[in-house]
């Protein structure tokens, strides 16, 4: 199986928080690999597989949770919480 590209483990689900966090910051390379993917057209098994270490036919119900929260924490950071890394 390949491994994620991330020294740090992977939540089941992101911390949540209106502010980018230090989760956010280990993860970043992990949610623009996502971005590209989904921008790509990669399907979600391929997602969790490849980019977050899931075997999704293993874990079906994780994989899809995992990925759904990444990939939405992903869209939050390039759309709105990118401000915080700007401000002083």
């Amino acid at each position: 199986m390949l491994q994620p590209k991330s020294n740090t483990p992977f939540a089941d689900e992101v911390p949540w928080s209106d502010r980018i966090t230090a989760y956010d910051k280990d993860h970043f390379t992990t949610y623009m690999r996502l971005l590209d993917a989904s921008a790509d057209n990669a399907t979600e098994e391929e997602m969790a597989h490849v980019i977050l270490g899931i075997d999704p036919a293993r874990e079906p119900e994780r994989a899809r949770n995992v990925l759904r929260s990444h990939l939405d924490r992903a869209n939050w950071v390039v759309t709105s919480g990118y401000k915080d890394l700007f401000a002083s």
